[in-house]
């Protein structure tokens, strides 16, 4: 099974960077089959939890709220893109000031600082390169995920292969003699 997953990681990874816009479509139906199941699932919990008495509304808000990402991600998988790629490139460019801030109050202290500095800057610009192009930081994502994907699964395929030489190393065991 651990060979399986990991050829089909190898296979997903291949694919998302070969076809990359293709993969981002079928990246984007997956959250929305996954979010709008979990959302089900959610539900079905608060309904249970509401018939023991117990507290269910944080459950349901929870399951009506991925219901409604997960129909959006399937019906509008377009607009889905668009908001995950601001989501991150706002986070880039956050994270990138803060990197500014923390390297320039480091200066008084530590040597070295402008590597902290410079990725803040980096950073910061990538977010709005993101905003800027976002078609090309979208592929720029599936690309990551791909290569990500190919690699994680290139690391389950050398595990498998070594849990398959340990299996076949180790002698059978044998049965209890009376």
């Amino acid at each position: 099974m651990v060979a399986v997953r990991g050829i089909l990681a190898v296979a997903f990874g291949l694919y998302a960077l070969f076809v990359p816009g293709l993969a981002l479509a079928a990246i984007i139906m997956a959250f929305g089959v996954v979010v709008l199941l979990a959302g089900i699932l959610a539900i079905v919990a608060g309904m249970r939890r509401q018939a023991e008495h117990q507290p269910s509304w944080p459950f349901v808000i929870e399951g009506i709220i991925c219901v409604a990402l997960g129909l959006l991600a399937l019906i509008k998988p377009g607009a889905t893109a668009v908001a995950w790629l601001y989501l991150i490139s706002g986070f880039a460019v956050v994270s990138g000031i803060l990197h500014i801030v923390a390297g320039v109050e480091l200066r008084k202290q530590v040597e070295g600082e402008w590597v902290l500095i410079l990725n803040g800057i980096l950073t910061t610009i990538l977010g709005i390169l993101m905003v800027l192009l976002p078609w090309a930081g979208l592929l720029s994502l599936v690309w990551l995920i791909g290569a990500y994907s190919l690699f994680f699964g290139v690391l389950l395929l050398v595990f498998a292969f070594r849990l398959r030489s340990i299996f076949h190393a180790s002698p059978a065991p044998r049965p209890a003699r009376r």
